[in-house]
């Protein structure tokens, strides 16, 4: 199924739907998985500025932060990606690192699952990223699979936006942040 931001960010059900396949053929079936977001990277900061303008014609903007050293947009789409038995509610946009190369295009799907550690082990063949599994605000585990990432975590990333929000965990784009662009 066709979704309206298709034409700007690319084809974003059959990301989804490849990703879920890889994920099968690499984890066993799994009970109707919770994927809560999909991210896109921009190449460059003007593209970003860009699809911000377009996404929110098209969602709900949750928050945008500095996370990396980078702006990352989070929005609550009007209509949720669908991709099989899948609906997708939120799209974050990534800018792109300062002084790296990125390429442009959708990257990652976030799945929620009630145990990072359970998953890690039940499949520790598979080569987890798994930096991140002791962090305390929200924690994850990633797998790189050949169309994309996918990353694990406990909650929903707008759940856990509204707890940044509501302690003040959030950090702003710097104000000149997007000068000369």
């Amino acid at each position: 199924m066709s979704h309206p931001l298709d034409t700007a960010l690319g084809p974003m059900a059959p990301f989804v739907c490849q990703l879920l396949t890889e994920l099968r053929a690499s984890l066993g079936e799994c009970d109707s998985p919770r994927v809560d977001h999909l991210c896109y990277r921009a190449a460059t900061l003007p593209e970003y500025l860009e699809l911000k303008e377009v996404l929110a014609r098209h969602g709900v903007l949750l928050v945008e932060g500095m996370i990396g050293g980078r702006p990352i947009a989070t929005y609550r789409l009007h209509q949720p990606v669908c991709a099989q038995a899948v609906s997708v509610p939120c799209i974050e946009l990534a800018a792109p690192k300062p002084g790296r190369s990125h390429q442009a295009g959708l990257e990652h799907i976030e799945l929620v699952v009630p145990s990072l550690h359970a998953l890690v082990a039940a499949h520790s063949d598979l080569p987890f990223k798994t930096g991140n599994i002791e962090d305390g605000r929200n924690p994850d585990v990633g797998l790189m699979l050949a169309s994309g990432q996918v990353k694990f975590h406990l909650r929903d990333l707008s759940e856990v936006i509204d707890e940044e929000l509501l302690t003040g965990a959030v950090v702003p784009v710097p104000v000149d942040y997007y000068a000369g662009v």
